[in-house]
C-alpha cells in the first residue's frame, strides 16, 4: 500500500460492472415478468386470501408467519449486511478477488444470507395457500 491505494486490476472492475449490468438487467426482466400483486383500491369488507405482499418482500412475510417475533431477525440481518466491510479479518488486501481465503467468514455469511432469502421467497410465492397454509 503506497500513498494510502491499494494496487487493483482493471480486469477486475471490468467483472464488476459486468456483473452489476447482469444483475440489473436480471432484475428489471423479474420485475417485468413478475409484477407487484397489486390490486384493486382495499375494501376491508373483502380480503383476499393469501394477502402477499410483492415479491421483493415476500421472504419478509414468511418469516413473520412464522411468529411475529422474526422480524428481529430481518433486522439483525440488514445490520449485519450493513457492517460487512468492517466484518473483515485481514487487513491488509494483496489483490482483490471474490471470495478471497482471508475473508471466508464474510463470504460464507453472505451467500447463506442470499440462499435464505431466495428460498424464503420460493417458499411464500409458490407453496402458500389460502389461510397461509402450505401447499406441496
Amino acid at each position: 500500500m503506497k500513498n494510502g491505494f491499494v494496487k487493483s486490476s482493471p480486469g477486475f472492475f471490468r467483472l464488476i460492472s459486468r456483473s452489476m449490468y447482469a444483475l440489473a438487467i436480471l432484475l428489471l426482466t423479474l420485475a417485468v415478468m413478475m409484477p407487484a400483486p397489486l390490486q384493486e383500491q382495499a375494501n376491508p369488507a373483502v380480503t383476499p386470501n393469501p394477502a402477499k405482499s410483492a415479491w421483493f418482500l415476500l421472504w419478509i412475510q414468511e418469516m413473520v408467519s412464522w411468529s411475529r417475533f422474526m422480524i428481529y431477525p430481518v433486522i439483525l440481518l440488514g445490520c449485519v449486511l450493513l457492517l460487512l466491510p468492517w466484518l473483515s479479518i485481514s487487513s491488509h488486501v494483496h489483490r482483490a478477488s471474490w471470495f478471497p481465503r482471508e475473508q471466508k467468514f464474510v463470504s460464507a455469511l453472505t451467500v447463506m444470507a442470499v440462499v435464505a432469502i431466495v428460498l424464503l421467497t420460493i417458499v411464500a410465492m409458490f407453496f402458500r395457500g389460502a389461510d397461509w397454509s402450505l401447499l406441496f
